[in-house]
């Protein structure tokens, strides 16, 4: 199952659930992610089948080597050779080029001003929050011609602060880059909050979050989760900008 969100300013957004595809378990069965141990075919199966119920030609979709840093790409296309390069964030200027992010606890972070066809999605982790990530891709869409004040801005499922219980150590470090991070688990131990922070650096980069996901991966039996699981799969958010529709009038 696909849940999309489409702007009448031409910003589409897109997130995935678990179920819909051709993956057997553990990864059952729209698992997206080409690097958890799942069948190559059923992989490639899956983002085929996700990408024509988008709408999208599967061979036009951008996909990154996620490994919890602060590199962004632009890209005009998706990679032609050899795997694409390890960054957690890409921002194109292309219309119809949609960028997408795996995840199965970490925060999605979907981007797009639509007056300028700016597209822009992050994978934020806990590290990648603390690395700056997110005011990174910002940054990158402003370099392209975006504005904060017109950004259209989502966060996919991802595991919640009530949830991610981490040492008191590494709360306390991570608080200390990000204190909208600092969270308590449901049970009363530390935690980190990523996608608050995520809302928090956003803000503080000027972009204002137009709605955050509601779902916690680890609660949700519809959704993969590692800390629930482990061994599973991964989910896909999308994210890019249409045509506008009509004349734009003024100077944006």
């Amino acid at each position: 199952m696909i849940g999309q969100q489409h702007e009448a300013s031409g910003a589409h957004f897109a997130f995935t659930d678990r179920w819909g595809g051709v993956s057997a378990a553990p990864y059952d069965e729209l698992n997206l992610g080409g690097a958890v141990g799942d069948d190559p075919a059923a992989v490639l199966a899956n983002r085929k089948l996700a990408a024509e119920r988008l709408g999208l030609d599967p061979a036009a979709v951008v996909w990154m080597n996620q490994v919890h840093g602060r590199d962004v790409a632009v890209v005009d296309g998706p990679w032609t050779t050899g795997e694409a390069p390890a960054v957690d964030a890409v921002v194109t200027a292309r219309r119809g080029l949609a960028l997408a992010v795996l995840t199965a606890d970490c925060t999605p972070v979907l981007l797009a001003d639509p007056v300028a066809g700016i597209a822009g999605a992050a994978h934020a982790g806990r590290p990648g929050l603390v690395a700056g990530v997110v005011p990174a891709v910002v940054a990158a869409m402003r370099e392209l011609g975006a504005r904060p004040e017109r950004i259209v801005a989502r966060t996919g499922p991802s595991i919640c602060g009530r949830c991610y219980e981490v040492p008191e150590a590494m709360r306390a470090a991570v608080a200390e880059v990000v204190p909208e991070a600092w969270a308590t688990t449901g049970w009363g131990t530390p935690s980190v909050d990523v996608a608050a922070g995520v809302v928090a650096q956003l803000t503080r980069s000027g972009v204002r979050i137009d709605a955050s996901s509601a779902v916690c991966t680890r609660e949700s039996a519809d959704h993969f989760s590692y800390r629930r699981d482990r061994t599973t799969g991964r989910l896909a958010s999308y994210v890019w900008c249409g045509e506008v529709p009509g004349p734009v009038g003024g100077k944006g």
